[in-house]
């Protein structure tokens, strides 16, 4: 069964298709798409830039577990809508990257949920726009990640101190410099999919972390022109990674389910200019 953008499973209670969060702390406001839920699971739409679950090397950065947990304890009323008393994540999604992230409701609900993600089986699919041009059109990357000793939060590929980590990529269009590609990652790692890109000499567009440059309308349109007086933005303000499906087994029913994000807007406009300007010789 394919859940759509919005999607619920028949006869699930008609509630807000969103969940509205905000942080007094650093002022911000966000309306977070409901992409599916039932009695054990609910599925979000993660904005890029918001923490998924709390970072204890940055503990200032509201993240969107954190919220959600606040707001349950606090007795909001999405959460008493769906009589929702907790909630865990089921899966690992960096912070820049947007898109589906799984909820699970119940502790028997996540131990069956971690069963399927430690099975090596391609249940993300995370869509992701890079810096440089793959050799192959489908190629696997088994390279073992470890902490970086010298910069905090990041990894690197460490043969000998890391742990195991597999990712499955395929291309999906080619661009000048550019590709778009398909990611699977078949083990979770923190930033798996940005350490081995990165060890193939690949890099995510704007990804500050893992040095992949930003791209902007400039370096792609031969006559562009500058507006008086304004800076140029970059077509993509963040590191290029979007959780695009989730495939799983219901842990109940063990029916299939594929859970969708929408392109995001960033995407949208970074892959419209790179098709006008940047097509592949």
């Amino acid at each position: 069964m394919t859940i759509a953008p919005g999607g619920r499973r028949p006869g699930s209670r008609a509630v807000e298709p969103f969940i509205k969060l905000s942080s007094r702390e650093t002022r911000q406001f966000w309306e977070i798409p409901v992409l599916y839920e039932d009695d054990c699971l609910l599925a979000l739409d993660k904005p890029a830039r918001l923490l998924a679950v709390p970072d204890p090397g940055q503990p200032d950065q509201p993240s969107l577990l954190g919220l959600l947990r606040r707001d349950i304890a606090r007795g909001a009323p999405w959460a008493r809508e769906r009589r929702i008393v907790s909630l865990a994540a089921a899966h690992r999604l960096d912070g820049e990257a947007s898109g589906v992230l799984l909820l699970a409701r119940t502790r028997q609900t996540l131990i069956r949920l971690a069963h399927q993600w430690g099975a090596g089986k391609p249940i993300q699919r995370c869509a992701a726009i890079v810096h440089g041009a793959p050799a192959e059109e489908r190629f696997r990357i088994e390279a073992r990640l470890a902490r970086h000793p010298v910069h905090p939060g990041h990894v690197r590929v460490d043969p000998r101190r890391g742990k195991p980590a597999q990712t499955d990529f395929a291309v999906v269009e080619r661009f000048q410099n550019f590709a778009l590609l398909d990611c699977f990652p078949l083990t979770h790692q923190p930033h798996q999919i940005q350490a081995h890109l990165r060890s193939a000499g690949l890099r995510l567009v704007a990804d500050a972390w893992y040095g992949g440059p930003p791209v902007c309308l400039s370096q792609l349109k031969r006559d562009y022109r500058p507006k008086a007086d304004q800076e140029e933005r970059p077509l993509m303000g963040r590191a290029a990674l979007h959780a695009i499906e989730l495939a799983i087994d219901h842990p109940v029913t063990s029916q299939p389910i594929a859970i969708a994000s929408p392109w995001p807007k960033d995407f949208t406009v970074t892959l419209k200019y790179l098709r006008r300007f940047a097509q592949a010789a």
